[in-house]
């Protein structure tokens, strides 16, 4: 029961309450340059799919830890999920700044992460780990692909960008470190395509 409260309650304020951050945004200090409409636009798509991800790596995380039966992994799955809210905080506040929105379909991406946590725990906390170290090098990846494209004067969203990539990396290498497995190059060519259709997805809608 407490463990499904603790889903409920992180789903409620994952999608519908504002994240509040344990730790200042890295960018706080830096001054806001002054965008064209196309850069901002451009600014806001990203940082809009950066937020989906981190939805998507709450989600993941809670329904990870629901499930293990390993009570030490579970918490260090609820720390990561902890870390990712100042993720999920820092992309939110940036995007309002800039005049943008979040994505709309934000439910539906949280529901299916949070399927994937479920069944990935389900069979194995090596496994589950594995998702965890796989989504975590796909998202690092995608990151540096947006310090490519990101405006080179929108200073903020490339500090934010360039430290959420260092933590996923960090999260990555725990998971090894805990035991994850490799997982097959089918089931990591299906995460592709998947978060494929998400990023492209949310960055319009």
């Amino acid at each position: 029961m407490d463990r499904l409260l603790i889903a409920l309650d992180t789903t409620l304020r994952t999608l519908w309450a504002a994240p509040r951050a344990g730790e200042a945004s890295p960018a706080e200090s830096i001054p806001d340059a002054p965008l064209a409409p196309a850069d901002r636009q451009q600014s806001v798509a990203l940082m809009r799919v950066n937020h989906v991800g981190e939805v998507c790596a709450q989600a993941l995380y809670t329904g990870q830890a629901a499930v293990t039966r390993d009570e030490s992994l579970r918490l260090q799955l609820l720390e990561a999920a902890r870390e990712e809210t100042d993720h999920l905080a820092w992309t939110q506040e940036r995007i309002r700044t800039l005049g943008g929105r979040e994505s709309l379909l934000n439910p539906l991406w949280f529901a299916g992460a949070f399927g994937l946590g479920v069944l990935a725990a389900s069979i194995s906390d090596k496994v589950s780990l594995g998702f965890v170290a796989e989504t975590e090098d796909q998202v690092a990846a995608h990151l540096d692909s947006h310090l490519q494209r990101l405006p080179a004067q929108d200073t903020r969203s490339r500090t934010i960008v360039a430290r959420m990539k260092s933590d996923e990396e960090r999260h990555a290498a725990w998971a090894r470190r805990a035991g994850a497995v490799e997982l097959p190059p089918p089931a990591r060519w299906l995460m592709r395509a998947a978060a494929k259709v998400m990023t492209s997805t949310a960055h319009h809608i």
